[in-house]
């Protein structure tokens, strides 16, 4: 090998590695001006709450269904690391509370980098885990969740907005108290009492979270600042069911009120937190799926959940999603077939009380296989809770949390000022 070629491949490797070098740097250089852009951004600050659906009962072993879906699988790469464990979002941090009574004593909060774990007990998500997911990937900045959902609490008692008065005891209600043979002024009392608690638990829990941001955030610069940047409410199923306070139910305009109560829910929430435009999202509960919307009552539920959006009021920046769509059919009648299969062997074994635990253990395993397809019993896997939670199922609570962040980014893009 002559001197010109060993200089010629000295100078290519001198250049290679001159070359790799700037890379190197022109990287860093990128991610420390996309570092310091990210410092200079207000912090985007959403708030998640309602009841159930928002605490969430998808397992994290449900995951594994939405792989074979063209529609979910998509999202479940973007819920996934490579080695298949939840992914851990570098620019979402999250503040969830929930609690057991009626205390605020009982609160229970978690927080830190959002990842699967925030639904109601640790192994499950709700619609946060994907609104934080795809609002990272739609806004490319920053974002603190504040999350507040708690179980079994309704919006005419206890999330009820101050502006909405006490709670109204209707002739229907009274009249059934009185058949029923209840203490009624010690009834009254409990209400008076439990109006409104955790309407104001949202409102103190969020003020305190902002107080100290960086006890959640702890790259958070206060010189950046924060901004409200909107709010998702996704609550409904006891409303839905208290037939005494909506004894019309049945009838168009049986749920008028809960709109009405919804209406003052917003403007309060907005006063309260001094944000008179705050983008807010409605989450319309959609259990039962898109027939089931077409009967009552739900029919008449949906309509009023959805109503605030259509007051001019609220005109660009109050938007209803509809989660119906989401609804898994096929899911939801393996689930019913199953549960069915459950309670005709439990009458079986009442009926013997000289079965032992094995043998009915083993009698349900044998039925189980004789009843369902191995694609039925997968399938199955991913169902981890009962219809009213949305079957507990990543496959339908995942796609709703993406939607929420869609609709929700769409107002944010609309508040924008124009160039």
């Amino acid at each position: 090998m002559n001197k010109n070629t060993l200089f010629a491949e000295a100078k290519g490797q001198f250049m290679k590695n001159a070359i790799q070098i700037i890379s190197a740097l022109f990287g860093v250089t990128l991610a420390a001006n996309a570092s310091a852009q990210d410092a200079m951004r207000p912090l985007k600050v959403f708030i998640l709450a309602g009841q159930s659906n928002m605490q969430g009962h998808a397992q994290v072993s449900t995951f594994d269904s939405m792989a074979d879906d063209p529609q979910t699988a998509p999202i479940l790469k973007e819920m996934r690391n490579a080695d298949g464990t939840p992914r851990v979002c570098e620019k979402v941090w999250i503040s969830s509370i929930g609690c057991l009574g009626d205390a605020y004593s009982d609160l229970r909060e978690q927080k830190g980098k959002l990842t699967a774990g925030f639904g109601a007990p640790d192994e499950k998500i709700g619609p946060e885990f994907t609104f934080g997911i795809y609002m990272e990937k739609l806004l490319g900045e920053p974002i603190l969740i504040i999350k507040t959902s708690w179980g079994g609490r309704s919006l005419h008692t206890d999330f009820r907005p101050t502006s909405a008065g006490p709670y109204f005891w209707s002739d229907f209600e009274l009249v059934q108290f009185k058949r029923r043979g209840d203490d009624l002024e010690k009834s009254k009392a409990d209400k008076i009492k439990a109006t409104g608690v955790f309407y104001r638990h949202i409102i103190e829990h969020v003020k305190k979270v902002l107080g100290d941001i960086k006890r959640v955030v702890p790259e958070y610069d206060e010189k950046q600042g924060y901004e409200l940047a909107g709010f998702v409410w996704f609550q409904g199923f006891n409303d839905l069911v208290s037939d005494w306070t909506y004894d019309k139910q049945m009838k168009p305009g049986g749920y008028d009120l809960y709109g009405e109560l919804l209406a003052h829910f917003i403007r309060d929430v907005r006063k309260d937190l001094s944000t008179p435009k705050m983008p807010f999202v409605i989450g319309v509960m959609g259990i039962g799926g898109v027939e089931e919307g077409k009967k009552a009552p739900q029919m008449h539920f949906r309509q009023a959940q959805a109503a605030p959006a259509s007051l001019p009021e609220f005109q660009g920046n109050v938007v209803a999603v509809q989660t119906a769509p989401f609804w898994d059919n096929e899911l939801d009648t393996l689930q019913q077939r199953m549960e069915k299969l459950h309670a005709k062997l439990d009458q079986k074994f009442e009926k013997d009380s000289s079965l032992t635990q094995e043998a009915k253990d083993e009698a349900r395993r044998k039925a189980v296989a004789e009843t369902f397809t191995p694609e039925e019993l997968k399938r199955l896997k991913g169902v981890s809770n009962g219809g009213y939670h949305y079957l507990g199922a990543a496959r339908i609570l995942a796609p709703i949390g993406k939607a929420f962040a869609e609709e929700m980014a769409k107002l944010n893009a609309s508040q924008q000022p124009k160039k």
